[in-house]
């Protein structure tokens, strides 16, 4: 990796693992520590917030998307280049390295954990029970993908994988499922999708509607995660209604952008102005219901997001069941 691009991130809490793996921790995480605000997923699916662990195992992406928190190297002047390899760090490797160094960075909580409670969640967070696997890049850039579940499987960690969709063929290949299979949906149709996500390769939308028809064939819970902005890509119900149907998710999460991080670089053209109030995201959620057959299921305000489950079996199985992992 680029020196420089490094030093970024490691300056905004990235603990590298291996040549090509990350783990941050989330602000989410650190308030279940503090006795604070949980994040959505606590709300949605019953995962313990301080228990979570944020990771990736492949730091670069092939797309450039405007409201994206994390960094786009292109706009220091320099790219990713730790995928272009013939060796990939072992499975086994990254599992247990990705969690001492979750340990590593849940160490610096004890000495504010002067409670009873805190302090039993300090405990509890040295051994994560959650692995999501949706930092940044591309996860389905790591060959062993399938792998790597399954060593997090085998500690009863449950696994979240994140994919914007760009790698059909990864999605196919994989032998072993996530509990949780995600494809970002950023855009109702190709123009859209060209200017929110801004791909480095050139077939990207065809790409991305063969994901999501591998979608609706996949053996495990699968959601659907937009991020919408104000102008950008909150028009076209009809196509994002469209593109609901192909892919048959049992979650769809419908959370508005935040004016965050790499977003405010004033080439991603966007302002604090941009971001949907909750208002705004639940009136979109409600009318994405309506339109494509879905139930209105949760709602975490903090994080301006809606749930959405495709049927009642969804809506109330939606809390992972640990023992089943």
């Amino acid at each position: 990796m680029q020196e420089l691009l490094r030093k970024k991130m490691e300056k905004q809490g990235y603990h590298f693992v291996g040549k090509h793996s990350a783990v941050k921790i989330c602000e989410y995480a650190a308030n279940g520590l503090r006795d604070k605000t949980l994040c959505y997923k606590n709300l949605f699916y019953g995962i313990k917030s301080w228990k979570c662990m944020q990771a990736t195992p492949a730091v670069g992406c092939d797309l450039s998307c405007r409201f994206c928190w994390r960094i786009i190297p292109e706009e220091f002047d320099t790219k990713w280049n730790e995928l272009n390899k013939t060796s990939w760090d072992e499975p086994r490797y990254i599992a247990e390295n990705m969690i001492k160094e979750q340990q590593r960075i849940v160490s610096g909580f004890k000495s504010i954990a002067d409670t009873d409670l805190k302090m039993q969640r300090w405990k509890e967070a040295n051994s994560p029970m959650h692995v999501a696997l949706s930092l940044t890049g591309e996860p389905t850039f790591y060959p062993y993908l399938s792998e790597l579940l399954k060593e997090f499987h085998k500690r009863k960690m449950s696994t979240f994988v994140v994919s914007n969709g760009t790698l059909p063929e990864a999605i196919e290949r994989l032998e072993l499922m996530p509990t949780q299979f995600y494809i970002s949906l950023q855009a109702p149709d190709s123009k859209t999708y060209m200017n929110v996500v801004r791909p480095k390769i050139g077939d990207a939308w065809k790409r991305f509607l063969k994901s999501l028809e591998f979608m609706s064939t996949l053996k495990t819970r699968t959601a659907l995660r937009m991020t919408l902005v104000k102008g950008l890509n909150m028009g076209n119900m009809d196509g994002y209604v469209k593109l609901i149907g192909m892919a048959k998710p049992n979650y769809v999460e419908v959370k508005g952008f935040s004016f965050v991080g790499g977003a405010r670089e004033k080439e991603r053209g966007l302002s604090l102005f941009d971001m949907p109030n909750n208002e705004e995201i639940a009136e979109f959620a409600h009318r994405l219901a309506e339109s494509a057959g879905y139930i209105e299921t949760d709602e975490h305000k903090l994080s301006r997001i809606v749930l959405l489950s495709r049927d009642k079996n969804s809506k109330d199985s939606r809390k992972i069941n640990f023992d089943k992992i």
